[in-house]
């Protein structure tokens, strides 16, 4: 008997359980795609679209009946986009922000002129309703995501600490609504390919089970000229088992293990001054990626998520509860020129546990509650030695303490050790809780958070040096400094974080919302300025023999906001033109800002400016004339700039002097973000071959400084994206192609060692995509 004359679910049957076993070794794996469920099919635009069914545990059913400003990309979009990371949603939505520079640990995403480059994010990722605490570990795939929102504003009152700028949701596919075997082939430009497979398996009506794999290669796009090798290519693995089981009876059970793999290559960071000469002969040049020393990022992680609800007549209870571990490394030749400077090899391993209580009244009265407790234990461990070689030890060291010429210091050595380890344990607890009134068309919500975080930093600090020094044209004598030392610093916070919105409802899904909200991200420790406090110290003990007094920089404070909104959603024309609006100003106090010391320092920091406000708008339409033909258009505008922020600079004598950037743009907050894209599906009448799904679309964001003195920016720049793909209900295959008009643009500037560099975007690209369903 052949196989397409045997019973359909025999031989899906057949197939299911070998791959089961098959992909829990990690081979392949998949994006989100096409699947059956109706209520995830109707998202498939960033536009929150109607009858969204939510299984979020906080949130209503239907977002687009709320009082956020919510983008939803659902699982075709998801598949049709390409989306396999937060980063690629970057301009789709409304003034989100997700440049993608350095290595996968960098995670920056900026939305509405929050964000943050290093440390504590401003925004959330929840993924299946489990909190991700490490920020370094956001940029990751997204295998067999369902559904993804991004809400957009404040969102501390739910979800407490370093969600100020808003909150990504991301919804794996459930066994429970999906049966079957996905399977994903994709190659591209830079030799980049991915591989993906996921089962799924429903036991009874009531239990499921689905196992996901991947393996994805980068070759890279930029050449390190000092070594004529490509400098950021990458290989990742990794999986995902997810089980659900239902008694029937109001009880829900999910669990989710993930883990995976990451090896990557860095960094594409070109030099960005004037060329460096030295004896004449040129070091590096203006635009060149050339650096002498290994650099790149390795990652494992593995976590797991417990989800258990009971939902009673009139109210449900949810308890989510995660374990999350991640063991990282990066390495740095951080001065990025073919000199010997100085690397860093930074090594961390972090634990940490999440336990979450939601009880919550069931939507539809006219009085609706929840109460909630939230806590969370982590513990981190870090190594970071830099080591110094010849050129950083002359030019940083000796340099500087030969200032006077009745004394000549010396040093033999060519390697001069630094070593700094951290152990940063930190735990907290919140309470929260919400009420909705409903009074005829209006819909009043008002909550509250208690938030209480202790954290702290137990490092440890070392390095001796042995060195001459001659004194009037003396002979050299033999001197060393040895430095060991250990502290502690510890900080608590304590926060209370209420919301207010009031909403008037024409129908079930035209509303107009005002919202007030405050927002709060956590403070924090610079463990990147370590590595310049030890060269100070070692630098003023061998000029004046004085231990050096720490300076007030090893801490940065909280950031505060208050957010003020007015938006909306429409839709008319029997749903053939929907969208959402919002207004909204942002008052910041104390906002974390990455700076560079001035001078030749080796690392960067973490400060406070004093004031910054943030107006805007953004607005999302969707417009579908004729059911083959979609247009959607996503436009966000952001006005952030600083309103009090003093800081000391060196004027072009060296000397110290006050500076003010009253007035400025904040940098790497892009001012305009603008996506707008056209789908058509056209029939070929052929049951086999199934629909042709042309896509094109325009991605653009800028401009965007670099500085707090404004003087470097990226302009505006915009990415023209296109793709033909065969559809059928078994397969897709997909051509695609990305900032085809070769546009070329920065996405990162940052200073070393007093040299300027910049990661350029990635080039024109092209690729081809199958999916097999069976």
């Amino acid at each position: 008997m052949s196989l397409d004359n045997r019973n359909p679910y025999m031989l899906r049957k057949s197939l299911v359980i070998p791959l089961l076993l098959v992909a829990s070794a990690a081979a392949g794996g998949t994006t989100g795609g096409n699947g059956p469920t109706p209520d995830t099919e109707t998202a498939d635009t960033v536009i929150v679209v109607d009858k969204v069914q939510v299984t979020a545990i906080k949130h209503g059913f239907v977002l687009r009946s709320q009082p956020v400003a919510t983008s939803i990309v659902g699982s075709r979009a998801i598949e049709r986009g390409h989306i396999g990371a937060v980063k690629n949603l970057s301009q789709t939505v409304p003034n989100f922000h997700a440049p993608d520079y350095g290595s996968r640990m960098t995670s920056s995403i900026y939305i509405r002129g929050l964000g943050a480059r290093i440390d504590q994010p401003a925004i959330g990722l929840n993924i299946d309703n489990v909190p991700v605490l490490n920020k370094d570990n956001f940029d990751t795939e997204l295998a067999d995501a369902e559904r993804i929102e991004v809400l957009r504003g404040p969102q501390s009152m739910l979800y407490g600490r370093n969600t100020m700028g808003g909150v990504v949701n991301v919804y794996t596919r459930s066994p429970l609504t999906y049966e079957g075997v996905r399977l994903t082939a994709e190659y591209g430009s830079g030799d980049s390919y991915r591989f993906r497979a996921s089962s799924y398996y429903k036991f009874s009506p009531d239990f499921g089970m689905a196992v996901t794999g991947y393996y994805t290669h980068t070759g890279g796009f930029f050449d390190n000229d000092f070594t004529g090798k490509k400098c950021d290519w990458e290989r990742m693995c990794g999986g995902r088992w997810k089980m659900q089981w239902r008694n029937g009876r109001g009880v829900h059970i999910d669990n989710t293990f993930t883990f995976s793999s990451l090896d990557q290559g860095g960094y594409p960071y070109a030099y960005a001054g004037e060329d460096i000469v030295r004896d004449g002969q040129t070091v590096i040049r203006k635009g060149q990626i050339s650096y002498n020393d290994p650099s790149g990022y390795r990652r494992k992680t593995f976590s797991d998520g417990l989800s258990v609800r009971y939902d009673a007549a009139n109210y449900s209870v949810s308890s989510i509860t995660s374990y999350q571990y991640s063991d990282d490394e990066m390495t740095l030749d951080q001065d990025f020129t073919p000199e010997s400077w100085f690397t860093l090899r930074q090594s961390r391993r972090e634990h940490a546990l999440t336990e979450e209580l939601v009880f919550r009244s069931h939507d539809g009265r006219r009085y609706g509650w929840l109460f909630g407790a939230f806590g969370f234990y982590r513990h981190g461990v870090m190594d970071a030695p830099v080591h110094f070689k010849r050129k950083g030890i002359e030019e940083l060291i000796l340099k500087n303490a030969n200032a006077s010429p009745d004394l000549v210091y010396a040093m033999d050595a060519d390697r001069l050790p630094l070593y700094s380890d951290f152990r940063m344990p930190s735990y907290g607890a919140a309470l929260y809780h919400e009420s909705r009134f409903t009074l005829g068309r209006w819909q009043i919500t008002a909550g509250i958070r208690a938030d209480y975080e202790r954290t702290r930093l137990r490092y440890h600090s070392k390095a001796r040096m042995n060195y001459q020094l001659s004194v009037n044209g003396g002979a050299p004598f033999p001197l060393d400094i040895d430095i060991d030392q250990t502290n502690e610093i510890a900080h608590s916070y304590t926060e209370i974080l209420p919301k207010f919105t009031a909403m008037y409802r024409f129908d079930e899904m035209r509303n107009l919302y005002v919202s007030i909200a405050r927002g709060y991200k956590a403070g924090g420790f610079n463990t990147q300025m370590f590595s310049d406090i030890l060269q100070e110290k070692i630098k003023w003990q061998m000029v004046s023999g004085i231990p050096y007094e720490e300076p007030d920089i090893m801490s940065y404070k909280p950031e505060y906001s208050w957010n003020y909104e007015l938006g909306g959603h429409f839709s008319c024309m029997d749903g053939a033109v929907r969208g959402d609006f919002a207004l909204f100003c942002i008052d910041v106090r104390d906002q974390q800002l990455t700076v560079f010391p001035p001078g030749k320092a080796t690392g960067r920091m973490m400060t406070n400016a004093g004031r910054t406000r943030s107006l805007g708008a953004e607005a999302a339409l969707r417009v579908s004339p004729w059911r083959q033909l979609e247009i959607n258009l996503a436009y966000g505008y952001t006005d952030a700039r600083f309103l009090k922020f003093e800081t000391t600079a060196k004027d072009a004598e060296g000397i110290p002097v006050r500076v003010s950037y009253k007035g400025n743009r904040i940098p790497y907050a892009p001012q305009h973000t603008l996506a707008t894209g056209a789908t058509w599906t056209l029939p070929t009448g052929v049951r086999w071959l199934g629909d042709v799904v042309l896509q094109a679309g325009i991605r653009g964001t800028g401009p965007i400084r670099w500085n707090e003195e404004n003087t470097l920016s990226q302009p505006f720049y915009a990415l023209v994206d296109a793709s033909v793909r065969l559809e059928h209900s078994r397969y897709s295959l997909d051509i695609w192609g990305r900032n085809l008009g070769g546009a070329h643009y920065d996405v990162f500037y940052f200073k070393s060692i007093g040299n300027e560099f910049v990661q350029r975007g990635r080039p024109r690209t092209f690729g081809i995509t199958l999916n097999i369903t069976i």
